[in-house]
């Protein structure tokens, strides 16, 4: 299941949530290609998504949560990558 956050972080003058998969990273790359996010917004574990692009990934499926619930659903898949192994 692809789970994206609130756009709250800031950074590069606009805010930003986080796209993740809890299933592959397959799965995760294949979803933010089919909504038009470039691969470089990939860190590890997740991309980046802009706050302008939000709308999109809801409306192509991915499941509103929250931050913690997207950590939590990281480390159960096995797919969670510490920053400094990004």
């Amino acid at each position: 299941m692809i789970l994206v956050d609130s756009p709250t972080w800031p950074g590069h003058g606009r805010l930003w949530s986080h796209l993740v998969s809890d299933e592959s990273l397959d799965e995760l790359h294949a979803f933010a290609a089919g909504i038009g996010l470039p691969r470089r917004s990939f860190d590890g574990d997740h991309y980046d998504l802009p706050a302008s692009m939000h709308a999109a990934a809801l409306e192509a499926g991915a499941r509103h949560v929250s931050t913690r619930e997207i950590v939590t659903r990281l480390h159960a898949a096995g797919l969670r990558t510490r920053k400094s192994r990004r």
